[in-house]
């Protein structure tokens, strides 16, 4: 049987990250990904770096509002994250946080930024609400029909496609045993901690751990049962878009508050476009949904998402889409996500804003991992709202 103070289940952004940090910390790790590091939401995503209260917690109501204030307190932190993820790499990381807007086109989705923004310099965020001279000053590209925006000086974007990987390469610098196309099968309670069974192909083994994090994404539902335990994790299907490369126009993360629209320019020139439109998750024979396989695009999204990023910044009309593209991202019921420590031993991370958070969740896990108190900013995410479902688990 082999042993590890702590086994990583999921090659993801949160995964590696946590790997590298424990490892970092003097701890044994092996991470096992069912498939390839980086091939789940962590590298299908927009790579939006995005700090301000996000458009889905705006669109239902003031309680949700009032809730994800509270998810500030993390924000402010994954902001210095993000800051400080460059010195800490040879990699070249993509890493941009020229600022980003949340615009208005209506009276109605002013007042909802004035809203937010009163909420969010209350948590200590430099938002503010911005208009006129000074709006076409710093967003040029904007349409005339942009009557305001929320202005956050250090958000900004990423490329998916790199952070997590090379935050893998650092891990397994430091001794991390990664093993992909490796599926866990079965865990029981042994020694204090898991006796977690492995299958890679036809091989099967057993590893025993002190400590299991479960960083597994849209799957982490059937994960945890598994464990015996119900973890209310649920996939949906996302849809993204890109354009050929252009000269640099468009320096900002671009987000609406009343449309689902987020828009980037990446180094190579491409423009990325999304903001939350859906695809169709494919079924399994059983009749539950496949997580494993990418959905079906939906036409009506690709279409529905570029007619927002046209309204808004109108030079996109002139760009050729060269791809558009699904992932699976996973959301839990209060569109929170799920970070702790679950049963003894056992901890997940899982539940949506994975990207921008992921660095921070990782560090944070990392530490309390390690033995240090929970960090306060991770409260509201705990896995503890959601104790009633396992109350008769066992």
């Amino acid at each position: 049987m082999d042993r590890a103070d702590v086994l990583v289940v999921g090659g993801g952004l949160t995964g590696c990250a946590t790997a590298f940090h424990l490892a970092r910390a003097g701890a044994s790790v092996i991470l096992i990904e069912a498939g390839e590091l980086n091939g789940g939401a962590s590298g299908q995503n927009a790579g939006s770096l995005h700090f301000q209260i996000e458009r889905r917690f705006l669109e239902n109501g003031e309680a949700l509002a009032e809730q994800a204030t509270r998810v500030l307190a993390l924000n402010r932190l994954a902001v210095a994250d993000w800051q400080g993820l460059q010195a800490m790499f040879d990699d070249d990381l993509e890493i941009v946080m020229d600022g980003g807007l949340m615009v208005a086109e209506t009276a109605a989705e002013v007042a909802q930024l004035q809203r937010k923004v009163v909420r969010e310099q209350a948590m200590g965020l430099a938002t503010r609400l911005i208009g006129g001279d000074e709006l076409r000053g710093l967003a040029p590209y904007l349409a005339t029909t942009i009557q305001a925006a929320s202005w956050l000086g250090s958000e900004g974007h990423a490329n998916p496609r790199t952070i997590a990987r090379v935050f893998a390469r650092a891990a397994i610098a430091d001794g991390v045993d990664v093993r992909t196309r490796t599926v866990l099968t079965g865990a029981t309670k042994h020694h204090g901690g898991y006796a977690v069974d492995l299958a890679s192909g036809d091989v099967a083994t057993t590893v025993q751990a002190d400590r299991v994090l479960l960083a597994t994404g849209a799957a982490t539902a059937t994960v945890g049962a598994l464990f015996n335990l119900h973890l209310p994790i649920f996939p949906a299907g996302l849809t993204m878009n890109i354009t050929d490369r252009r000269p640099q126009f468009l320096p900002h993360l671009v987000q609406h508050v009343g449309r689902r629209l987020s828009m980037k320019q990446a180094h190579s020139g491409n423009v990325l476009i999304g903001g939350g439109w859906s695809s169709t998750l494919r079924k399994s024979p059983t009749g539950g949904f496949d997580v494993s396989r990418p959905p079906e695009l939906q036409l009506a999204s690709v279409q529905g998402n570029l007619r927002a990023a046209v309204d808004t910044v109108p030079a996109v009309a002139s760009l050729n889409i060269i791809r558009s593209w699904t992932g699976i991202v996973a959301l839990t019921v209060d569109q929170l996500p799920i970070v702790g420590q679950v049963a003894p031993g056992l901890f997940v991370a899982a539940g949506g804003s994975g990207f921008t958070l992921g660095p921070t969740f990782a560090r944070l896990l990392a530490a309390q991992m390690a033995g240090s108190q929970p960090a306060p900013e991770l409260a509201i995410f705990g896995p503890g709202r959601f104790d009633h479902l396992n109350g008769f688990m066992g």
